[in-house]
């Protein structure tokens, strides 16, 4: 006896679920993937930073939107809730969604055990798809370290690691910087004497 087969959505189908679901799911190649909650040090080093990099773009032409902004990957389909993202200029909207944001500047995840292999792999080969995305920075909750690719004029991508509570993260797409002394305030287990290892 064979498995019974699984019906495949489209994306209309994700939409219209999505719009009336209790928690929120990605969606790729016809399927949902539930997503699940993060922990107190994740949402805690994700609000610093969406206060940080918002106040620092206060009157510019970038704005920040917090994990409830919903991205879509055209080139794949892939339709995902990333922590932070950075938008630089007008936003640009999938047709099937008018708050499916399809042009994103930057991109921000904290990594969690359960993502980090999916962050660093699948899911940065499909963002490296979107023409508008300048820069994908990893945001350890672990050690106070964090990596940013930004993307070369030829389309490669190149990776600044910047480590240890002394260090300062530098957004070149929006021309921010943000120390570490403020990415991590108020986590516990980092203080100023934390270092990466």
């Amino acid at each position: 006896m064979s498995a019974k087969p699984v019906p495949r959505l489209n994306a209309a189908e994700y939409l219209e679920i999505e719009r009336a679901a209790t928690y929120k799911s990605e969606f790729h190649d016809g399927e949902l993937f539930a997503m699940a909650g993060a922990s107190r040090e994740h949402n805690g080093i994700k609000d610093n930073l969406i206060v940080e990099i918002g106040s620092r773009l206060r009157g510019g032409k970038c704005r920040t939107f917090s994990s409830d902004q919903r991205v879509k990957v055209d080139a794949t389909g892939l339709y995902t809730y990333p922590d932070i993202v950075l938008l630089c200029g007008p936003g640009e909207y999938d047709p099937l969604d008018r708050d499916t944001l399809v042009n994103p500047t930057a991109i921000v995840e904290v990594l969690s055990p359960s993502t980090e292999a999916y962050d660093r792999g699948a899911k940065f080969r499909q963002f490296r798809e979107v023409a508008s995305l300048q820069e994908y920075i990893l945001v350890s909750q672990n050690e106070p370290v964090v990596e940013r690719f930004a993307r070369q004029a030829e389309g490669t991508w190149s990776l600044t690691t910047y480590a240890g509570m002394d260090a300062v993260l530098e957004l070149t797409c929006a021309a921010v910087s943000i120390p570490f002394t403020e990415i991590y305030r108020d986590i516990e287990g980092f203080d100023e004497s934390s270092s990466a290892s």
